[in-house]
């Protein structure tokens, strides 16, 4: 369980298998020309509105896809994979706005969209919106929302690292488990000194997201955690 520099990331091995970590947060795995993102949570802002939560600005769904069209077009995946939660709610996939499903059509243009199912999203997205679903995919490795029998990659987490009185989305590298953090603009994260990574990863390495992306040996102190 090696790192290397790369120019844009974070070059690690994970069972065998050479990944990407973006600084966006996304996973790059150039073998299979395969872009994945995990937690997404489109329409997280509409979702607090109808359930009388935080009223949020209603940028979340636009940000969230730009970012990830950034990353498409820097990396021309051939597959994008969503590990889930990929919506807010199973509603959020039925009532997104026009421009963002205009907008979600163009990126999948002349590509295999994946959303794995997520403890949020449980039903597949409807006709009008690209792609296909699956409870999980495996590809040698398994591709799933919550970390299972590994060598698995996952998300769900929304893993953080605290440091220096901020906070760092991260990915969370083990010999059995990768965690990705959450890629959507709205979400909180869990710090990685909770024992819901400890028992996943005893041992293990954080990487952060950064322009200068850093790592972080695990265990570490313990920092807390904020709502996901």
């Amino acid at each position: 369980m090696t790192t290397t520099d790369a120019s844009a990331g974070l070059a690690l091995r994970f069972a065998g298998t050479g990944f990407v970590a973006r600084p966006s947060g996304a996973l790059w795995w150039p073998d299979r020309r395969m872009l994945i993102v995990s937690d997404l949570h489109l329409g997280r802002s509409g979702r607090y509105a109808r359930r009388g939560g935080p009223l949020l600005p209603p940028w979340d769904v636009a940000d969230t896809l730009d970012r990830l069209g950034a990353e498409i077009a820097a990396l021309d995946p051939g597959r994008v994979v969503s590990l889930g939660d990929g919506f807010d709610d199973d509603l959020a996939a039925e009532t997104i706005d026009g421009e963002s499903r205009r907008k979600l059509w163009q990126l999948a243009r002349g590509r295999d969209w994946i959303w794995v199912a997520g403890n949020h999203d449980r039903l597949a997205p409807g006709p009008d919106l690209p792609g296909r679903s699956a409870p999980d995919l495996h590809e040698g490795i398994a591709l799933r929302h919550i970390a299972g029998e590994g060598p698995d990659v996952s998300g769900h987490l929304h893993p953080v690292v605290r440091l220096a009185g901020r906070s760092w989305r991260c990915f969370v590298l083990g010999r059995e488990h990768l965690i990705l953090p959450a890629f959507g603009a709205y979400t909180g994260g869990l710090a990685v000194s909770d024992t819901a990574f400890s028992a996943l990863i005893p041992r293990g390495q954080a990487i952060c997201c950064s322009a200068r992306m850093f790592t972080v040996p695990l265990p570490c102190p313990a920092t807390g955690a904020a709502d996901r």
